[in-house]
């Protein structure tokens, strides 16, 4: 069973940054792309940021230039990078990885993020 385990998340000014870590069990190599959603209270869960085993990353509009997704292949880790927080950045932040060979997707547990102002 594959699993996801997020850390770094936890209470920030506003304009401070944080960097959220994911581990993946297994190896990273076994999934196709991995990335970070996010959820805030009486939100739909968005997609803040995905990197594909090729190396190429995407962002959401409202994170561009302040966000950065990266991945060590050796830690079997992802980690999302948070700088310039604002307040409407806070949500819990979700790891997201997707299988080669199952075709599944897995998410880990979560960590919140709050940013005040």
């Amino acid at each position: 069973q594959v699993q996801l385990v997020e850390s770094g998340g936890g209470l920030v000014q506003a304009g401070g940054s944080l960097r959220l870590s994911c581990t993946t069990s297994g190896s990273i190599f076994s999934f196709s792309a991995m990335g970070w959603y996010r959820q805030a209270p009486g939100k739909q869960r968005e997609l803040v940021a995905v990197i594909r085993s090729g190396g190429s990353t995407n962002y959401a509009d409202s994170v561009k230039g302040r966000f950065t997704i990266s991945r060590d292949n050796a830690k079997n880790t992802v980690y999302l990078q948070m700088n310039s927080l604002k307040p409407e950045d806070t949500a819990v932040y979700y790891c997201n990885a997707d299988s080669y060979s199952s075709g599944k997707t897995y998410w880990g547990q979560g960590t919140q993020v709050t940013v005040s102002s």
